[in-house]
């Protein structure tokens, strides 16, 4: 725990990073498909690379590991075929959302017994995987309600994994033996 509380800032990039990327979808919603594309790209790719970061970390390393080798090839196949199409985007968008939400998932029940609060990493978890499946439910949506969509979801899970960042952080903070820091009741 203590391992996983001290790596609190790499939730906060992510999230940091995701908040970004739902904003510039969001704010622009007219950007082409190839934009979107790389934008994607390159979100996923980051976002592997801090889940293996963290994996080697601390936490739950299997699942975090496969989180973060999903995120990366995913992100690479975006990268290298940018031409790729509206539809297989968005189920490229979809599978993705739905693997990395249920690893969270099954990452935050594992957690549940070394750590409180672990319902922001739950939550986290749940909407990408709801996100994904609205995905897949409604591909014929249309590109500027994907990208919405893509936005708005990119911008919620961004805020969930700030608050488990801060809440990471307050129990680093309160772990004993470290200055400043008091003790939690048994």
């Amino acid at each position: 725990m203590d391992e996983l509380s001290r790596t609190w800032w790499v939730y906060l990039v992510r999230g940091a990073c995701a908040i970004l990327f739902g904003l510039l979808a969001v704010v622009w919603p007219d950007i082409t498909l190839y934009a979107l594309v790389v934008v994607f790209g390159a979100f996923a790719v980051v976002n592997g690379v801090f889940s293996l970061f963290n994996a080697g970390r601390g936490g739950s390393r299997a699942w975090m590991i496969l989180a973060g080798v999903v995120g990366i090839l995913a992100g690479v196949a975006v990268l290298l075929w940018p031409g790729i199409t509206a539809l297989s985007l968005l189920v490229l968008i979809a599978a993705w959302a739905i693997a990395v939400g249920i690893l969270e998932i099954v990452a935050a029940v594992r957690l549940r017994k070394v750590m409180e609060g672990e319902w922001t990493f739950i939550v986290s978890g749940v909407l990408s995987v709801l996100f994904g499946l609205l995905l897949l439910a409604w591909p014929a949506a249309g590109a500027l309600a994907m990208i919405w969509l893509i936005g708005t979801m990119a911008i919620v899970y961004g805020v969930a994994l700030l608050m488990l960042a801060f809440r990471l952080r307050g129990l680093g903070m309160r772990s004993p033996g470290a200055p400043g820091r008091t003790p939690r009741a048994a």
